[in-house]
């Protein structure tokens, strides 16, 4: 797919690996929607740098992706500025970080609905949308090495990020031809706000390649599943410098 003059959504698109990837869209000549929760000043910023550069339209639209009216709502904003969205990246997340034995109900249900519920939802309303008009689409979600592998910290956050790769497969053969939707599942790309250097260190000692990744790895495995090959799909691709050979 040539993204120029597409449509584009990026859930979670103002901050972090979110921005890389909204920026990534848009210098490829994509109109983007930037779909914020919280992050409203980052997310107009966002917009107005895009604008700024002028390879395309932007519009920050506020989402609860938890919400099926929420998304609904979304996609009509986006429709009705840009047209239907070709494009969707399912990037919105929250991974907190608490013992397993200190976990509350309230702590996986607040997990699980933005992470998994939040993707199904828009990849849902995105397949429809796509297979209604008639046209080709790309469904890329960011799951994490965490759907892989087991981190008892964010056993929530684990939960729902492999409930995201199976949904990437689920949704695969079920909007084939179509649409193709895929997965990219970081490693440490982004350390936590307030890491600390030894933390830091002890990352790129894990991993094969020896450096923490950056936003711009995932943002270009996106690109590479949209731009790349119309014949790939149900496939998650793991970006994180080798840390899932240890």
């Amino acid at each position: 797919m040539n993204l120029q003059g597409k449509t584009a959504i990026v859930t979670g698109g103002a901050v972090r690996v979110g921005r890389a990837i909204s920026l990534a869209l848009a210098g490829r000549g994509a109109n983007v929607c930037v779909c914020y929760h919280s992050s409203e000043k980052a997310a107009h910023e966002l917009v107005a740098e895009i604008e700024n550069k002028g390879t395309g339209r932007a519009l920050a639209v506020r989402c609860d992706v938890s919400k099926e009216a929420d998304v609904r709502r979304m996609f009509e904003r986006v429709r009705d500025a840009m047209g239907e969205a070709d494009v969707l990246v399912n990037n919105a997340a929250i991974f907190p970080r608490r013992p397993v034995q200190e976990l509350t109900e309230e702590d996986f249900d607040s997990v699980v609905n933005v992470n998994l519920k939040g993707s199904y939802l828009c990849a849902l309303e995105a397949g429809r949308r796509m297979l209604a008009e008639n046209k080709a689409g790309k469904i890329v979600q960011i799951a994490d090495v965490g759907g892989l592998v087991a981190w008892p910290a964010y056993t929530p956050y684990c939960i729902s990020k492999a409930g995201v790769i199976m949904l990437t497969k689920c949704l695969a053969k079920a909007f084939a031809p179509l649409v193709q939707v895929n997965a990219v599942a970081p490693g440490a790309v982004l350390m936590e706000e307030g890491a600390t250097e030894e933390e830091a260190r002890a990352a790129v000692a894990r991993n094969a390649i020896k450096r923490v990744g950056s936003p711009e790895d995932v943002a270009n495995t996106v690109l590479f599943l949209i731009e790349g090959s119309d014949y790939i799909t149900g496939e998650t691709l793991i970006v994180d410098g080798g840390r899932h050979l240890a």
